[in-house]
């Protein structure tokens, strides 16, 4: 049922392309460039959020996320032009959330109360590591005395913050990770976010990993050991996971992020932005050009940034409702879940996979046990339907 997607709230993402250099481990559509029009941008972006607006006019605006690239080093006045184009748009809800990633170099942290001024009420911040030798091995701009300055600039200036750290580095021990993640936690106010170091294929460390020039990654077990080790952690700091890799206090989990694992609705803007909308009886899922020139110059001549638009089917709706449900401690709602299942074999697999202890089901949610998320990737691949 497309209009299912409703219940799960509404939210705005907006991609900023930019950054100041580029990782060697990121798959992310960003680009390094010496000079942006930040009129045409303001411009074009605003054209954007008008054409989405007519098309869900009526619809009450839950969150709004800035995401890239690096968004920490956009002007805080084009910030504040967005936000009042976005909130003259649509009706806002009363707690809206405004998010906006950034990185923890000094040009950002003096950004911050712009951004505040301009009406984010969230920052993200991208720390990744807190130790030097490892953030130098990932290409980031910034050392662990600059990260914890950052935060604390930060805190000084929003009343929600959440960092990042990357896991399953080069030559990376368990107990290094203990060290990190007990200091992580002490540095935390209510969220953080864990994310294990995946070697993408197209980046700097896809590249060396296919040469067998990447030493040091640790094995299977050993990133199970530090998954495991994180959940055991964050539990007993009060921060449990609320989704696969995000940590948080209860009522600190990200609002715009539960719309995606939620299957609610969100608008993409800008270059290589994604959206999944509800409109006319369908599920449409949109997806933006995604080299930044390209992108503007279409807005520009054609009023639009889309490369895509396409009816999702029903079995397409399973999968994405299952891959980001089942991400999420609490499940995934049954009801909806039987409403766009078609024949009985997913369930025979469902029953299946709790007769193993993978999945439970509680209070009309279907979730993955503890060992069914350790194992979440695997599970999936069980369940999910093939398109025909």
């Amino acid at each position: 049922m497309p209009e299912a997607g409703r219940s799960g709230g509404f939210g705005l993402y907006l991609h900023w392309p930019f950054c100041q250099a580029k990782c060697p481990y990121c798959d992310f559509n960003s680009h390094v460039s010496g000079r942006i029009d930040h009129r045409r941008w303001q411009a074009a972006l605003i054209s954007e959020i008008d054409r989405h607006g007519r098309e869900t006019s009526g619809r009450i605006l839950n969150s709004v996320f800035f995401g890239g690239g690096t968004p920490g080093l956009m002007p805080p006045d084009l910030v504040a032009a967005l936000l009042d184009r976005i909130r003259r748009t649509w009706q806002v809800a009363n707690d809206l959330e405004v998010t906006l990633e950034a990185n923890p170099t000094s040009v950002e942290s003096s950004l911050f109360q712009g951004f505040r001024d301009a009406g984010v009420n969230r920052i993200s911040i991208g720390i990744q590591a807190l130790d030097d030798a490892a953030l130098r091995a990932l290409g980031r701009l910034h050392d662990t005395a600059r990260a914890r300055a950052a935060l604390e600039t930060a805190r000084a200036v929003f009343s929600r913050v959440s960092f990042d750290l990357i896991y399953a580095r080069q030559h990376q021990s368990l107990s290094g990770w203990k060290t990190e993640l007990r200091e992580a936690l002490e540095m935390t106010d209510g969220h953080l976010s864990l994310y294990q170091l995946t070697i993408e294929p197209g980046t700097a460390f896809g590249r060396l990993h296919a040469r067998g020039a990447l030493p040091g990654l640790p094995d299977e077990d050993l990133a199970a050991d530090m998954y495991l080790l994180a959940q055991e952690m964050c539990e007993a700091a009060g921060l449990p996971a609320y989704e696969i890799s995000n940590h948080a206090r209860p009522g600190d989990e990200s609002r715009h992020n539960m719309i995606y694992w939620t299957a609610g609705d969100y608008v993409g803007i800008g270059p290589g932005a994604h959206g999944r909308l509800s409109l006319g009886g369908k599920r449409l899922a949109t997806e933006a050009l995604s080299q930044p020139e390209r992108w503007l110059s279409q807005v520009e001549a054609l009023g639009h940034g889309e490369a895509s638009r396409r009816s999702l089917s029903r079995n397409e709706q399973l999968a994405e409702y299952l891959m980001m449900g089942l991400r999420l401690r609490a499940g995934l709602d049954e009801t909806r879940l039987s409403s766009l299942c078609v024949d009985d074999d997913l369930f025979n697999k469902i029953n299946t996979m709790k007769e193993a202890g993978l999945l439970e089901r509680c209070s009309g949610k279907l979730r993955a046990t503890s060992r069914g998320r350790l194992l979440l990737d695997a599970l999936l691949r069980e369940l999910l339907p093939v398109e025909g």
